[in-house]
Order: C-alpha cells, then sequence, then structure tokens
C-alpha cells in the first residue's frame, strides 16, 4: 500500500492498484472539554484562586464530586492528552471510562485505556 494525495484529498492505493479512501481522524469533543477544564481547574487551585475543590465546584455551580473525577484527567499521561487531541485514542474511549478511578502511573494508564506503548513512553 501507499499514500498518495489527489486533488487535495489522501489515498491510499492498495497494492492491487485499488483505491482506498482515507479517513481524517476524528476529535472527541466531549473528551477534549473534559481534559481542558481538569487543566483549567487545577490551575485555578494552584494559583490559590480557590482554597478547595469544594470552593471551586461551588462557583462552577457543579458537584464537587464530579469536579473531583474531571480533575483527575489532569494526571493522564502526556501522549494519552496529546492522543486525544490528535483524535488518534481508541474509538472505544469515552469520558465516562476517563472519570472512574485509573492509575496515575503513566505506564498502566495507557495498558487500561488501550493505547500503544512505544520505546518513547515505556517506563
Amino acid at each position: 500500500m501507499k499514500l498518495q494525495r489527489r486533488g487535495g484529498r489522501k489515498l491510499i492505493i492498495a497494492s492491487d492498484g485499488g483505491e482506498l479512501q482515507y479517513a481524517p481522524p476524528v476529535r472527541d469533543s466531549t473528551l477534549i472539554k473534559g481534559i481542558a477544564r481538569a487543566h483549567r481547574w487545577q490551575r485555578l487551585l494552584e494559583e490559590g484562586k480557590y482554597l478547595s475543590i469544594a470552593e471551586l465546584a461551588k462557583a462552577e455551580k457543579i458537584n464537587d464530586s464530579y469536579l473531583s473525577r474531571v480533575l483527575r484527567l489532569a494526571l493522564l499521561a502526556p501522549d494519552i492528552i496529546e492522543t486525544i487531541l490528535d483524535g488518534q485514542h481508541p474509538k472505544s474511549l469515552k469520558l465516562t471510562d476517563l472519570l472512574k478511578p485509573f492509575p496515575m502511573e503513566w505506564y498502566r494508564q495507557r495498558a487500561k485505556f488501550g493505547f500503544k506503548t512505544t520505546k518513547r513512553n515505556a517506563p
């Protein structure tokens, strides 16, 4: 197989000469919003704008339990976040999966959520 551009489109040319349409990655806006909120909330807490999760949750008008679950997303491995932002994450991965407790070790996160481990991101 080879990748070929035709009229601004990317096509995959199979070994038999047939064309396969290249599907661009699809970004999951729900996952991206969750990660963005987690980092924003973490920054607000670190800067001292809010002294506790309860105070921040009250200001955001959301349940402090939900805020705590979303806030954990700031602890995801950087390569997992990058893959999600690029739309290259496993398509079965949903925000509800990430809101459940997950390991803090990045290599275990990769295994739990179905990300490939490479030499670059191995423990």
